[in-house]
Order: C-alpha cells, then structure tokens, then sequence
C-alpha cells in the first residue's frame, strides 16, 4: 500500500497503443493519469474512459514576462480551465515559457533580470485568480536546464520554489519534478522537505534516461520514506519513458512508493 495517490502519464507509456486505450491501461492498473497537451486530445473520448485526471497542461502558447506572451498564456489558461472542468482535472500545469515539441523553449531566455521576475510574479498571480474562480490549482513545475530544456527562464526548483512562494496563494502550487531537480540541483530529500509547504503534487522518474524508478542513479524508496515521514500525501505521478515493459515501470514505480514495506527499508 501507498500513502501517497499514484498517477502516471498517458504520454510516455504504452506508446504503441492510440491514447485513449494508453489512458485506459494506466486507469486499469490503479493509476491516475496525467496528460500534457489536450488540445491533440479527443477530450470527448478521454472522459468516456472513466479514468481520474491528476493533472493536464495548463496553457498552450504563452510566456510570463513578455506583453504578448502574457495574454496569450492567460487566454489559453482559461481555455485549459474548461477542458479541466470537462475532465474534472483538479490541476493544470504551467512552465517558465512555452515549450516547443521537443521541450525547447519557444523563447529562450539565458540571463532573467529583476524586473523579469516581478512580471513573472504577477502574472502568476493573474493565473492563480483564474485558477481560484474555477475552484482548480494551476501548477509550476521546475525543469533542467542542462539536458532537457536549455534556455527556460524560471526553470530551477529554486526558481519555481520563490515564484510560489511570492504568489503566496493556494491556487497557485509547485510541481516538484524530482527528476528534472536531480539534474539541475540534487540534495533532493531536503528539496522535498523545504518545498512541501508549497507542493501540488511531486513529479518522479530516474536519471539517466528518465525511465522508471530503479533504472538509475536515485534511491527512490528513500525519498518515499521521506515523505512519509514529513506527512505527504498527495499525488506523487510516474512521468517517465518505460525501460523495457510499461507493465514492469508501473510496478516499480508502485514499489518504490509502498510505505508499509517493513521499519528501516528505505530509510
């Protein structure tokens, strides 16, 4: 059994299967499911699976300090508010820009000056009002910059971690991507217990590769542990290429965030 509430991404699993069944096969084994783009998406056809969304992409075009990029990420945040409302989707994720298919941004940005950051802020608490007048949390989630997403401004957890912080609303929540900060920063137990106060949900997969927890570098059932032990119980999702059989990836992940295993394993 988990403490926590599992979920997985329909878009990195089962990848030969069309993506309503990919939705359904992740639903069957116990999970959660998580989306990215839904404007590719026959959203119809994904409410008819029955599945329980954990989250989708909050925006599709857009950035947080520049004039322009600022309406369009609000007009299509609001756009995402009602395919969420159609998906009763609880939460809809942002980044620091507007990403590109291979996760580029579409506006690099290397160096973020002062007044970039106080644009940024506001314009976060301009999501977050949206997010509080249709009872939705919009998430932002930290990214890598060194392998993944070179050039997102706003992209470190430390990053995102003092964005939701100075929104200070509880419509506005980080996603904390442990892969992604494993990459970028490390230390990621202490990184779970500074950023908790602030957490939507936790982002998992191991590195390199970014494939199912066991598969790498990080002890997973450690930072499981953790997490038990500072009171976390919410959504901890799978986004993660399957090494070998998206069957087995599930497994592990729901190994290695078991917390009845006996005292002491994983610690």
């Amino acid at each position: 059994m988990s403490a926590f509430t599992l979920a997985a991404s329909a878009e990195m699993l089962y990848l030969d299967l069309p993506f309503t069944e990919r939705v359904r096969r992740i639903a069957d084994h116990g999970f959660q499911v998580e989306i990215w783009d839904w404007s590719t998406k026959d959203i119809d056809a994904l409410a008819a699976t029955g599945a329980t969304f954990s989250s989708m992409t909050g925006y599709l075009t857009g950035d947080l300090t520049d004039p322009d990029g600022i309406d369009a990420l609000l007009a299509s945040a609001r756009r995402s508010l009602a395919v969420a409302e159609r998906l009763d989707c609880p939460r809809l994720n942002l980044h620091g820009t507007g990403l590109d298919p291979h996760g580029l941004p579409v506006r690099p940005v290397h160096r973020t000056t002062p007044a970039m950051w106080l644009t940024a802020a506001d314009t976060l608490r301009r999501v977050a009002g949206l997010g509080a007048a249709a009872g939705r949390v919009f998430t932002l989630e930290n990214l890598n910059l060194a392998v993944d997403h070179p050039g997102t401004p706003f992209a470190r957890a430390a990053d995102t971690l003092a964005l939701v912080r100075a929104v200070d609303s509880p419509f506005l929540r980080l996603n904390l991507d442990l892969y992604h900060a494993q990459i970028g920063e490390g230390n990621l137990i202490e990184l779970c217990r500074e950023a908790l106060p602030h957490v939507g949900e936790i982002q998992v997969a191991d590195v390199p590769g970014r494939c199912e927890p066991g598969t790498g570098e990080i002890h997973y059932p450690a930072i499981a542990a953790a997490l038990h032990d500072l009171g976390y119980t919410g959504v901890v999702a799978l986004e993660a290429w399957a090494r070998h059989d998206p069957d087995d990836a599930l497994t592990a992940f729901r190994t290695a965030f078991a917390t009845d295993r006996p005292e002491g394993v994983g610690s």
